[in-house]
């Protein structure tokens, strides 16, 4: 196993900040960048840890890069960085939600200069983020991931490896059609909770104290009645992974019903500028009053 403080952490938003921290209190933060500089050098200053200007700075410091950034343009842009500075042996983990093929192109062009590449998306939200809880679903090589694991394992309640690389991607790909078939369904029921003039707190209790409970009910559902969307998981990024999973959907020959109506909603929210609203703001589709 590396030393104790060896990873590099890349992209500190909502979600990457707080892993970025868990790193840290469990002694494995090396070095942080990120795409805004400042971000990066206010942080480290906090934590007394090292920010670098650039990814081959990073790789430098480190043996364990981990991303969590927006697209598979910015993945596989950080994966052709760290193959331009010729470290082998370097791993690096992506806790990104982008596609398959996407992973295993990262994976083929870190392999060209004796690199390693992990698919390690999560599920949990920002709540999940900032509490270490987070479920993470992992594409790799067996020795790739049991080396990951460890740096995993600061930021996870659950890691499963799912098979080679592109699995994690895979998993998370059903993991949003879940999110989406479920946000779509508790948002319709809550708006016809309201227009029937229901008291909030007693049918929140009834319906999360039965078989209608789920993770989305019980954290969003009194904000989203109340009509409160600060950011969880914004609706943005649902709507860039639902257009992933709707290509691989239409590769499989599955059923897409739920995915279909999702991407309509969401990309009509997003055109109306709520985009950096939690998905909850569904709602507002389903009870615009």
């Amino acid at each position: 196993m590396e030393a104790r403080a060896n990873v590099g952490f890349v992209g500190l938003g909502a979600m990457g900040e707080p892993m970025a921290r868990h790193l840290h209190r469990v002694g494995r933060l090396a070095a942080i960048a990120n795409r805004t500089v400042a971000r990066a050098q206010a942080l480290a200053d906090e934590l007394g840890t090292a920010w670098a200007p650039d990814l081959a700075a990073l790789a430098e410091r480190c043996e364990i890069v981990v991303s969590c950034v927006t697209a598979d343009a910015d993945v596989l842009s950080i994966a052709n960085a760290l193959r331009a500075t010729g470290r082998r042996g370097l791993l690096l983990i992506d806790t990104s939600t982008i596609a398959s093929s996407s992973a295993r192109e990262a994976a083929r062009v870190l392999g060209e200069c004796g690199a390693a590449f992990v698919d390690a998306p999560v599920s949990g939200g920002v709540e999940g983020a900032r509490h270490g809880r987070l479920s993470v679903m992992v594409g790799g090589a067996d020795a790739d991931v049991a080396r990951a694991a460890p740096v995993l394992e600061a930021f996870a309640a659950r890691i499963t490896h799912m098979g080679p690389v592109g699995a994690g991607q895979d998993t998370k790909a059903v993991n949003q059609v879940l999110v989406a078939g479920i946000a779509e369904a508790v948002c319709e029921g809550l708006a016809l909770g309201k227009a029937l003039g229901l008291d909030r707190d007693r049918l929140l209790a009834v319906l999360t104290g039965g078989a209608a409970n789920s993770w989305f009910l019980e954290k969003r559902g009194a904000t989203m009645w109340d009509g409160s969307f600060a950011v969880g998981f914004k609706q943005s990024l649902l709507l860039k992974d639902l257009r992933i999973v709707r290509e691989l959907e239409a590769a499989a020959g599955t059923g897409h019903s739920v995915v279909d109506q999702a991407l309509e909603h969401y990309a009509a929210l997003v055109d109306s500028g709520h985009g950096d609203d939690d998905i909850s703001g569904l709602i507002r589709l389903k009870h615009p009053r």
